[in-house]
């Protein structure tokens, strides 16, 4: 019996769809048509020899088979882009001084960065995590090379539009939107968020009260999932324990942008963006 060799362009536009949780997405993020993703999950299937995905209501669910693929797919590909950074970059070595807005932090340190160092072991990273305000005066005082940060209109050079990110009402599973005044856990100001939070409660004429400040977004994840009140933030890197509520008025979005200290900055610099670019839009 002859060796099954999956399909990587299959497996990735697989795991694009489950994350995305639609098909569609995936075909729109990945710059295919939906047919085209069909007769990929199709021959993927084939491939696997069994079902991967079952109709649940009006979408899809994967299949036990399914869930193990996915499992094995995402290593697959992180596997096959680690070799594709390596490659590019074998003698990259120096310093990349990174800046974090806090939402990202977590998720970035441990996936993108974990898989620059191993690709780049000669390279160091300095990590910065603060807030939008910090980390865009560290970059205008040369003291970081990057940052990802939301995008504030400050009129800086070398930005990097990312994409905009609609702002969420963000609580507690046992939280109740509709109480009034609304409780809001919110950073010190100024935030644009916080900012975002108050003016749709005052268009809609709702009261509201601030319970809760923090320096940390950390501190606003534990408030909000005692259930001290509501926050808003995007739906990138909601921990587990709180959840988007409805019921709530309509916020805007607010885009995201990866800034860059110098017009021409060095290979390692521009490869760590590359990774950044590639993990967040896709």
């Amino acid at each position: 019996m002859g060796r099954t060799n999956f399909d990587m362009d299959a497996l990735r536009s697989f795991c694009e769809g489950v994350d995305l949780g639609s098909f569609a997405k995936a075909a729109d993020r990945l710059g295919r048509s939906t047919s085209a993703i069909s007769m990929q999950m199709k021959k993927l299937e084939g491939q696997a020899g069994t079902d991967l995905l079952r109709k649940s209501g009006r979408g899809l669910e994967l299949t036990a088979a399914g869930e193990t693929l996915l499992g094995y797919a995402r290593r697959i590909l992180d596997l096959n882009d680690e070799a594709r950074t390596a490659l590019a970059g074998l003698e990259l070595e120096g310093t990349v001084r990174l800046g974090l807005q806090e939402d990202f932090g977590e998720r970035l340190l441990s996936n993108v960065l974990g898989r620059f160092m191993r690709s780049h072991p000669d390279l160091q990273i300095e990590a910065v995590i603060a807030r939008n305000s910090e980390l865009i005066a560290q970059l205008q005082a040369g003291k970081i090379d990057l940052a990802l940060a939301w995008h504030t209109g400050v009129d800086l050079p070398y930005v990097d539009l990312l994409g905009d990110y609609p702002m969420r009402w963000i609580g507690s599973a046992t939280q109740n939107p509709a109480r009034e005044p609304v409780r809001l856990v919110a950073l010190q100001a100024p935030c644009l968020m916080r900012k975002a939070a108050t003016d749709a409660l005052d268009r809609a004429g709702i009261p509201w009260r601030i319970v809760y400040t923090s320096a940390s977004l950390a501190g606003i994840w534990a408030a909000v999932a005692a259930g001290l009140g509501v926050t808003v933030r995007t739906s990138l890197g909601l921990p587990g324990d709180v959840h988007v509520l409805d019921g709530l008025p309509a916020l805007p979005a607010i885009r995201l942008a990866l800034y860059s200290g110098a017009a021409t900055p060095s290979m390692a610099c521009k490869r760590m963006a590359a990774l950044i670019k590639e993990h967040i839009v896709g």
